[in-house]
């Protein structure tokens, strides 16, 4: 049977819990507690890798969080950068986030240069057409 295009054959979709990772989760459910106690028991007699996956699951690395900064770049890429430098060398920023400033001043640029580029080609082109 061919369904008409558009129109799912299954309208509801895959019911929840009938994939392969609900099996397992059933298949271990009694078993958690014992499992648990012995990932613990492992890690506390010294092994590493039992150590970080309980880690891994507890307490999740932390991710950086960028915090507003005001940045005076004054005139002009090359002074720009200069700033975002010095801000980055005396401390006031941390170096990801010049390094995230400085791309988007280079980005910036580019589309400065583009947008330049456009106009002398414009120019060039009212030239030829007078």
């Amino acid at each position: 049977m061919k369904f008409a295009p558009g129109k799912s054959g299954n309208p509801r979709g895959r019911p929840r819990s009938t994939g392969q990772a609900a099996k397992l989760r059933r298949a271990i459910e009694s078993d958690l507690p014992e499992i648990l106690a012995a990932m613990v028991a492992a890690a506390r007699g010294g092994d590493v890798a039992a150590a970080k996956l309980l880690l891994d699951r507890a307490l999740p690395a932390l991710k950086p969080v960028d915090t507003p900064i005001v940045l005076d770049l004054g005139e002009g890429l090359t002074t720009a950068a200069s700033a975002i430098l010095a801000a980055v060398g005396g401390g006031s920023i941390t170096p990801d986030q010049g390094a995230k400033v400085l791309a988007a001043l280079g980005s910036a640029a580019r589309a400065t240069e583009v947008d330049e580029l456009a106009a002398r080609i414009d120019a060039l082109e009212q030239r030829e057409h007078q």
